[in-house]
């Protein structure tokens, strides 16, 4: 028998950076190099990279 998962839930690891913040390195993308983003915010350029690449395929 399987016990019932709570509303919500979601299997596998949390995400470090919350949705506010990863908007928030988007926009300074716009205007700086994913270098100066990475020193400003902490995030890595490769979850930059793929955030900005997960952004671009939703608003498709």
């Amino acid at each position: 028998m399987i016990a019932k998962q709570p509303k919500g839930y979601r299997e596998g690891r949390p995400y470090k950076f919350s949705k506010i913040q990863m908007e928030h390195a988007m926009n300074l993308l716009e205007h700086h190099t994913y270098k100066q983003v990475e020193e400003l915010t902490g995030i890595s350029k490769s979850t930059l990279v793929r955030a900005k690449r997960k952004r671009n395929s939703e608003l498709q």
